[in-house]
């Protein structure tokens, strides 16, 4: 389904495209509704929500450079839902962890696909072995 909108920006960096009303009730999936979008050819996959009053789709800064655009730029948006599970790519050691913790790997299991994101980032984030580790081993800890 395609529409027209303006970037909005909100506080120093943040963005997001407003969803026009029409587009969400076409696409009838309830309140939060996963979706790919494509903006001049680039693709990625997020999800309309209902925030300060109307609808929006989230655009971070490095879908922003993928698709070449910025805040207060009027976009084509091309959406369609997004049936595909979201899986997060566990990076070894941690799967390593989980696998030694039946408890942990069951709760991380549980998780959304957001806060599992939120781990691994985390994680990955580290810019020292001894740093990475510790995350590793905290985030065992906050999931039993």
């Amino acid at each position: 389904m395609k529409f027209t909108s303006t970037i909005l920006a909100s506080g120093k960096t943040a963005t997001g495209i407003p969803v026009p009303e029409s587009v969400v009730e076409a696409l009838d999936a309830g309140k939060r509704i996963p979706v790919v979008v494509t903006i001049n050819g680039y693709s990625y996959r997020s999800s309309i929500v209902f925030y300060s009053g109307q609808f929006l789709i989230a655009l971070s800064a490095e879908n922003r450079t993928g698709a070449g655009v910025a805040a207060g730029d009027e976009i084509e948006v091309d959406v369609e839902i997004d049936d595909q599970p979201r899986e997060v790519d566990v990076p070894a050691d941690l799967a390593a962890a989980l696998s030694q913790d039946s408890d942990a790997a069951s709760a991380f299991a549980a998780l959304s696909y957001s806060k599992k994101r939120a781990i691994v980032l985390n994680v990955e984030a580290a810019k020292t072995p001894e740093t990475r580790q510790r995350r590793v081993t905290k985030a065992l800890a906050d999931l039993v």
